[in-house]
């Protein structure tokens, strides 16, 4: 069993990646500073942290700002044989409202938990990037696609990739990157597209979708987490890149659909594409089931009941969407 840090260890996705560790007999320590981003509403982030926290062991939650030097007292404490860095501004519009910010958390903290890294001797440090590295794209796209990333957040997420292979290439310590794609669902941020388009269905909203031709390829949080975690536990995976998703791109329109036929209310209107966003479609995840047996298993309209279910039966989510 490893020694493993998952940093925004409670994040959507970082809680099932730890709750998966730990259900596995690794010790994980967790750091997160539990930010709202200046965004999200302080009651909504308190009813997140307090249910993803029920998924989780107790004990070793660190409020560590992983650019901050208690990184190293933590490093020494706990003798990490793996990181999982997870900690991130989480997508294009929270880096555009605050990008100095997130440079803060994007390349100054990923620079100083490299280093920390470093001098610790980990044995492999594994980064979550994203699709956005890509720019645009249509469907297939395989790891060497050449990246032209669009806006500060994927170039940020690109630049944090050049940085971690510098390291390998260094010999400081074996690297895997892993770029997933629109993941959604239970204990997730309003502020995000399939969670609004869900609340806004069943608050009887109208959903505004903003290019009805484009895509994502929709991820079910589960399967992102089971693909984390196995490429971090793989000895297949050192010093390459990975693509983690569904692989099966879904037009907005059609997600916005879904929603209004699962909420059974809402009506939509659609709007000429955000330009602040590339085209993407599905990517390819051939080398992520060759090398570590990912095989994702939800697909969107199982994914969509399953979150509808949950938003239906969640306290919080329940007074939110009363008319």
């Amino acid at each position: 069993m490893s020694n493993i840090l998952v940093t925004g260890g409670l994040g959507l996705i970082g809680h099932n990646v730890v709750d998966r560790l730990q259900r596995m007999g690794h010790r994980v320590a967790i750091t997160d500073i539990r930010t709202n981003y200046g965004i999200i509403p302080q009651d909504e982030i308190d009813y997140l942290m307090t249910e993803r926290l029920k998924k989780i062991q107790p004990g070793s939650i660190h409020a560590i700002d992983i650019s901050s030097e208690s990184i190293d007292w933590l490093f020494g404490r706990y003798k990490f044989d793996i990181v999982i860095h997870m900690a991130s501004f989480p997508r294009q519009k929270v880096v555009n409202l605050n990008p100095t910010m997130g440079a803060k958390t994007m390349m100054e903290g990923l620079l100083n938990l490299c280093e920390v890294s470093k001098k610790h001797e980990i044995k492999k440090f594994v980064y979550i990037s994203s699709s956005m590295v890509y720019g645009d794209f249509t469907d297939d796209v395989t790891e060497d696609h050449n990246c032209k990333p669009q806006g500060q957040y994927g170039i940020m997420k690109l630049a944090g990739e050049r940085l971690v292979e510098d390291y390998s290439r260094r010999g400081c310590f074996s690297h895997t990157i892993i770029r997933p794609s629109a993941v959604y669902g239970e204990l997730d941020v309003e502020d995000r597209v399939i969670a609004k388009f869900m609340l806004t269905a069943m608050r009887g909203g109208t959903l505004n979708v903003n290019g009805a031709n484009e895509t994502l390829d929709f991820t079910y949080v589960e399967d992102a987490a089971d693909g984390i975690v196995a490429a971090a536990l793989s000895d297949n995976t050192m010093n390459k890149t990975y693509n983690i998703t569904k692989s099966h791109s879904r037009t907005l329109l059609e997600a916005a659909q879904l929603a209004l036929k699962l909420a059974g209310g809402g009506t939509l209107v659609v709007k000429d594409k955000d330009k602040d966003f590339p085209s993407r479609g599905a990517l390819n995840i051939d080398a992520a089931r060759r090398d570590f047996g990912y095989d994702p298993k939800v697909d969107v309209e199982e994914g969509f009941e399953k979150y509808y279910a949950w938003l239906s039966n969640s306290p919080f989510w329940s007074k939110k969407t009363v008319l």
